[in-house]
């Protein structure tokens, strides 16, 4: 199982700085990208194009777009489709980011609703979990997690093939904020997520990628990305420049 490095570039760059960013990472991290490495970028929807054109004819690179409708197509506007992302070169869907969640006020079942239509439209989805501050302060993780899970992934038939599925385990009070949950929190979250993506696939689920995603940076990743049943990471701010995502993506 290939270690999943992925970029989460939220609603930042212009398509010239997306292009100039997209090629300094090729520069840099193409010719040294280990066997065991994939890398994974989300561009905003403006740039998609452009960095897919760049990286999707790299080996060991691909583009995913930050969120879609449940819908192919319609009257909702300022929506964006499955099949609109992967006709400008996205094989990739992000699902129930924090910021999603607790900004914009997606609630789980309109997640699921995504995560499900997602995967039926050939998109390989990342479904992204966590808890606030207050919910682990109460003793909540894996209430909210098994939640966020058991109707998140709610309307994925049984028979999924689970290199098509990835969990992101980011711990809303880590995002964007500076805190890393420590080495003990991040195993035994991913090893409740692992035991209930087993629940309900099965042994296949072994194969279902974990990454962390949190405050990730160069200096942090090789230490995260070595933990049990860590298959890679999310990176949001530390990978909107080149340099500091190609030192993550061959830490």
């Amino acid at each position: 199982m290939k270690k999943l490095m992925a970029a989460n570039w939220k609603m930042y760059k212009t398509w010239g700085e997306a292009e100039a960013t997209a090629r300094d990472l090729v520069d840099l991290a193409a010719s040294k990208l280990p066997e065991d490495r994939e890398v994974l970028v989300f561009p905003p929807f403006t740039a998609l194009k452009a960095v897919s054109d760049i990286l999707n004819p790299v080996d060991g690179f691909s583009t995913g777009g930050q969120d879609y409708y449940y819908e192919d197509e319609g009257a909702f506007t300022g929506e964006i489709s499955p099949v609109m992302l992967a006709d400008v070169g996205a094989a990739y869907g992000l699902t129930g980011h924090s910021e999603r969640r607790h900004v914009l006020g997606e609630d789980d079942e309109c997640v699921g609703r995504k995560t499900a239509y997602g995967l039926s439209r050939g998109l390989k989805v990342i479904l992204c979990i966590g808890e606030l501050i207050e919910e682990r302060r109460a003793g909540r993780v894996h209430e909210v997690l098994e939640r966020q899970l058991r109707i998140g992934l709610g309307g994925v038939p049984g028979d999924l093939d689970p290199e098509q599925l990835s969990v992101a385990y980011e711990p809303v009070w880590a995002i964007g904020t500076g805190e890393v949950a420590g080495p003990t929190e991040i195993v035994e979250a991913h090893a409740f997520i692992r035991k209930n993506l087993i629940s309900l696939f099965g042994k296949k689920a072994n194969e279902i990628r974990i990454l962390y995603g949190g405050s990730v940076k160069p200096d942090n990743c090789g230490d995260i990305i070595a933990l049990d049943n860590v298959d890679g990471v999310l990176v949001g701010g530390a990978s909107l420049h080149g340099e500091s995502f190609s030192r993550i993506v061959l830490a």
